[in-house]
């Protein structure tokens, strides 16, 4: 709350405010004037929230029950994975300035869909160096969506409602995405006694992140301080 409070509104907003285009209600504007661009950023966000629930929480579970190996030795892995995933996420955001958002965020998402195969092939061999490396590694698929996505998924609303829609797409992604992969993970786990059905439920996720990512409009490097048209 501290940093929120001492944090400057945006150009773009202070103008919004000066102009007294401010929404009284944004909420059911945004979902009125741009239902669309909220439901493809929850759904864009599958490829990102699904599997990064999976590699940072459901792993536990997974490496210690099925892979037999101890939480301390899990633990250390994912930290390691936390320290390469925060220092590839700001790279990851730099690289969309050049690329593009969606360019950028869609290699992310394919990445994630191929890597889960990777993953789980690595985590099942045994051997615990190889393990540790699977689990170390296993957010830099997510950080390379994650890095372009907030500044993707704001810039897809017009300035007035900008905050609103971003903040309602990008925690319904929670609810249907983030919250229920690790009970899918188990579940399909329990019932399958395989890790195959889990990597191809990722491959899914990614597959319908690509898809919402590619309907959205790319505003890298375009002004985003004018009214979006049919807004």
């Amino acid at each position: 709350m501290w940093i929120r409070l001492g944090i400057s509104e945006t150009p773009v907003f202070l103008k919004v405010v000066e102009e007294q285009r401010v929404e009284r209600v944004p909420v059911l504007e945004v979902l009125k004037r741009q239902p669309r661009q909220v439901s493809l950023s929850a759904l864009l966000r599958l490829p990102e929230q699904g599997p990064g629930f999976i590699v940072g929480t459901c792993i536990f579970t997974y490496a210690t029950t099925v892979l037999g190996q101890t939480r301390n030795f899990v633990l250390m892995a994912v930290i390691t994975q936390t320290v390469i995933g925060f220092l590839w996420v700001v790279c990851a955001g730099a690289l969309s300035d050049r690329i593009g958002r969606k360019n950028m965020y869609m290699i992310g998402a394919a990445s994630m869909g191929i890597f889960g195969f990777i993953y789980f092939a690595m985590l099942n061999t045994g051997i615990p160096w190889v393990i540790f490396v699977a689990i170390a590694i296993s957010l830099v698929s997510i950080m390379t969506q994650y890095g372009p996505e907030a500044a993707l998924i704001a810039e897809s609303f017009s300035p007035r409602l900008r905050y609103s829609g971003t903040s309602i797409g990008y925690q319904l992604a929670s609810i249907i995405a983030g919250g229920p992969a690790p009970i899918i993970a188990t579940w399909l786990s329990a019932t399958f006694n395989s890790s195959l059905p889990i990597a191809l439920y990722i491959l899914l996720l990614a597959i319908i992140g690509i898809i919402s990512t590619a309907m959205l409009t790319d505003y890298t490097g375009k002004d985003i301080s004018a009214e979006y048209v049919g807004v």
